[in-house]
């Protein structure tokens, strides 16, 4: 009897098992159904020239590098907005604030800011930054709507991350000595630092591709030159494709370029991750 019970569970855990196999199969192979289908409508199109000339002729001809150029500009200038404040924040979180009833509303607040559709924060952008503060339609004001689209994600990994660290590393610190603000910097954070990557990481795929945040307060249509200064408008690769998959002058025409388009933004994102990994192997070597 208890030789067939037992059976029984090994049966039914090779079941299980093999139903959690066969969803992970499934969702790796959407994702390859997904890239293939893009990039076997679009991979035509890729050449040098489209990779480093300026549309031309409404968009039909030519190249997206003023949209790669504006979109590294748009991540680099939110990340440089949202990564310190969002580690700081969650530093205040996890190793300062002693009322427990105020890290609950912070954290639900939180969770609720990262819960905000994108286009909302394209709105609240274009009220703050566009108009109250007066940097018009620009990278600036696109970096800051895009910093605090990412703000939520950082905080939230940030707090997660200094969590999982031991309190022997802060008990042993302090009991050398070192001051609270020197334990956090010399010891808590070079070990959290390659899980609060994880965030930066998930931060710059997010704000790679949005295209809401920056319809109202940084993307242009049409540019025939790059951006001299932050005041200035850019072109990004999630509007440029927008602007040629639904409005371009000759939609047939601009298909290719289009899935062209989406695979060059696909390849940026995981450049960027990819060398997101390597910085955090090293710094958890």
């Amino acid at each position: 009897m208890q030789q067939n019970k037992f059976t029984g569970k090994r049966a039914n855990q090779a079941i299980f098992f093999s139903l959690f196999r066969l969803m992970s199969y499934l969702v790796v192979g959407i994702l390859f159904c997904i890239i293939g289908f893009i990039v076997i409508r679009g991979i035509g199109v890729i050449n040098w020239e489209f990779l480093t000339s300026a549309p031309k002729d409404g968009m039909t001809k030519g190249g997206i590098f003023p949209a790669i150029i504006g979109t590294f500009y748009l991540v680099i200038g939110s990340m440089l907005v949202a990564f310190p404040i969002g580690v700081m924040s969650g530093i205040y979180m996890n190793e300062y604030a002693t009322n427990k009833h105020i890290v609950r509303v912070i954290r639900v607040m939180t969770n609720n800011l990262g819960g905000i559709p994108s286009i909302v924060f394209g709105l609240f952008g274009m009220s703050l930054f566009v108009n109250k503060l007066h940097f018009g339609d620009s990278l600036l004001a696109g970096s800051f709507t895009l910093g605090l689209l990412a703000l939520p994600l950082i905080i939230r990994v940030t707090e997660e991350a200094l969590k999982a660290i031991p309190d022997t590393y802060r008990q042993g610190s302090l009991a050398l000595g070192a001051t609270k603000l020197t334990t956090i910097r010399r010891v808590i954070l070079p070990a959290a630092f390659p899980n609060v990557m994880t965030g930066l990481i998930l931060s710059i795929g997010r704000v790679s591709g949005e295209t809401a945040p920056i319809l109202f307060t940084a993307a242009a249509y049409f540019l025939p030159h790059l951006p001299t200064s932050v005041f200035d408008q850019v072109m990004a690769l999630p509007y440029h494709l927008y602007v040629i998959a639904t409005s371009g002058t000759d939609l047939e025409a601009t298909r290719p370029m289009a899935y062209g388009t989406a695979i060059v933004l696909i390849a940026i994102v995981l450049i960027m991750n990819l060398l997101a990994n390597i910085v955090r192997r090293r710094f958890s070597k």
